[in-house]
């Protein structure tokens, strides 16, 4: 019965049961999404329960301060007061911590739908966002994966380990909202829409870089497919002009903080500045790919370990990923794009990010893989993934706003 109430299959039932058949799966996703956001409120209010004196938020804070917590001072903070003019120093003379490593959509919207109460704006835009790009994961995975393993998706997805970021006041939601749309958009090659969610996307969260680059590949998929998919003068103008709208826009972040602070590497210096917290001497400067590596030397001596065997490590990570692109069958069911946009995602997050507590939230732009989850038809594998799901996302509240209390508790 279960089963049925998920999904549109089935014959027969209860009122409920049929009400559901007919329900417009608006609706039916509507439910999905609010049932996840009741269960992730339950295990915000856990956490609550067992916060101590020990943690960041001390003894039972509200739901208002988690959604405050964390990176949501930041967004916070630059709605308020803006972006500083001259960089912030350590007393060695290092750039630390400042607000250019948050891009500025979300924080002012979050202003503006607030009506001046930041933290209210940046749950009404969390919660809506989340609820669209479920709608859009739905819309992208439906004609890849059929109706009823869509839907399962999307259950998994607003059920995620990661799921409290449609509660708090984090760029996520907004950023995936327009991710799924505009991957959705560009696999149908309707490409005009696109001009139009590069540049929101680019100032809402870190990410677009990853667009130009599957934009790039989306095109060379198509100019290798042309002769069994036509391949017309006008979509390969659209293709190579997104793809330089999303590489312009990726870097006039670092350009803009550049001109306003007077110092070229400002952006670079800042994001470079939150490894000083994992590491005791990292590069003042950046290079491609050096970030992961450093990270996987890090956390192979975290273990006890030597540091080589987090090369091994690392290189074991980059296959596995590789083989489930290329080889898994249900990833490759979910379609060419799909799997682009992940290898395009993936491959920047090697080359510009150190792996930390944070990767894990770094991984939620590869949500439409949930679809490949989705696709086999077991009632037990089903539910088990769902309650698996749940059960990561309990530990995960629990350790990021629960605890919150060491090193790796930064989510």
């Amino acid at each position: 019965m279960a089963e049925r109430v998920l999904t549109a299959g089935g014959r027969g039932g209860s009122s409920a049961l049929r009400a559901w058949q007919r329900m417009p799966v608006v609706g039916r996703i509507a439910i999905i999404y609010l049932c996840a956001r009741l269960a992730t409120t339950g295990l915000l209010m856990l956490a609550s329960s067992l916060s101590s004196s020990s943690s960041r938020f001390g003894i039972q804070p509200t739901l208002g301060e988690y959604v405050l917590g964390w990176d949501a001072q930041w967004y916070w903070w630059v709605a308020e007061n803006g972006y500083p003019s001259t960089l912030p120093l350590t007393p060695s003379g290092e750039v630390t911590e400042n607000a250019w490593a948050f891009m500025p959509v979300y924080a002012y919207l979050a202003k503006f739908v607030g009506l001046g109460d930041w933290g209210v704006g940046a749950l009404l835009i969390s919660l809506t966002a989340g609820f669209f790009a479920c709608l859009a994961l739905y819309r992208l995975l439906r004609r890849r994966i059929g109706v009823t393993a869509a839907l399962w998706a999307v259950a998994f997805f607003a059920n995620g380990p990661l799921a409290a970021l449609f509660q708090v006041g984090y760029a996520e939601s907004l950023f995936l909202m327009l991710l799924l749309i505009a991957i959705d958009l560009v696999s149908r090659h309707r490409y005009a829409w696109v001009y139009l969610l590069i540049p929101v996307m680019g100032f809402t969260r870190p990410g677009i870089l990853a667009f130009a680059l599957f934009l790039g590949l989306h095109g060379i998929a198509r100019w290798v497919r042309r002769t069994s998919e036509p391949l017309p003068v006008r979509d390969m103008v659209h293709i190579v002009a997104l793809g330089a709208l999303a590489t312009v826009v990726g870097f006039s972040w670092q350009v803009i903080a550049g001109v306003v602070t007077r110092d070229p590497g400002a952006y670079l210096k800042t994001e470079l500045s939150w490894r000083r917290n994992w590491l005791e001497d990292p590069n003042p400067h950046f290079f491609p790919f050096e970030g992961f590596v450093r990270g996987a030397e890090f956390w192979a001596q975290q273990w006890g370990m030597p540091a080589w065997m987090g090369w091994i490590l690392l290189l074991a990570l980059v296959a596995g990923a590789a083989w489930m692109l290329l080889r898994a069958r249900a990833v490759r069911r979910l379609g060419i794009d799909i799997r682009l946009w992940s290898a395009s995602y993936l491959l920047y997050l090697l080359a510009v990010f150190f792996p930390q507590s944070s990767t894990f939230r770094l991984l939620v732009p590869l949500a439409p893989l949930a679809g490949a989850l989705g696709v086999p038809k077991s009632r037990i594998y089903r539910w088990g993934v769902l309650l698996l799901c749940l059960f990561l996302q309990a530990l995960w509240i629990l350790a990021m706003y629960g605890s919150a209390q060491t090193y790796w508790q930064v989510p």
